[in-house]
């Protein structure tokens, strides 16, 4: 291999690697909210933190691991999210029920714009999520059609 060259990357595109408080109970919540499939089994350091796993959503990717300070490596203030996440959703209005019945904190309740049903949650780690799927009005169904109507 020349200097130019880099190995195959594993997954196409940008991938998100969230640090968490508890790995394992991150990778159970996302199983529960978002039908997240664990990839392998999570790779357990000697002190019992996990400090890799993969899941996949969807189509998508995303890996985490426990926290690990002493790195500069720390989860989410849920007060002070930086970053958030995009997800297409089959049902936005059960998603967000299911995260909320899990601990997410709502940001905003469902609303349709873009052509699309959006809500957005932090869940208990601290990420925030925003929820993309189909507008009630294509489901023949009513529901709010602007951004301020569930504010």
């Amino acid at each position: 291999m020349t200097g130019a060259e880099l190995p195959p990357f594993p997954r196409p595109g940008a991938l998100p690697y969230l640090t968490v408080a508890d790995a394992r109970d991150a990778i159970a919540w996302y199983a529960e909210v978002f039908d997240a499939e664990l990839h392998g089994e999570p790779y357990v350091m000697p002190d019992d933190r996990i400090g890799h796993a993969e899941l996949s959503i969807g189509a998508g990717t995303i890996y985490l691991a426990d926290e690990f300070p002493d790195h500069g490596v720390v989860a989410s203030d849920p007060d002070r999210v930086s970053v958030s996440l995009m997800i297409p959703v089959a049902d936005t209005d059960a998603t967000l029920e299911r995260a909320r019945a899990r601990g997410a904190t709502r940001i905003r309740e469902p609303y349709e714009e873009y052509g699309g049903r959006n809500a957005c949650f932090v869940d208990p780690f601290g990420h925030r999520w925003m929820l993309y799927g189909a507008a009630r009005r294509e489901r023949g169904t009513s529901g709010s059609t602007s951004a301020t109507d569930d504010q």
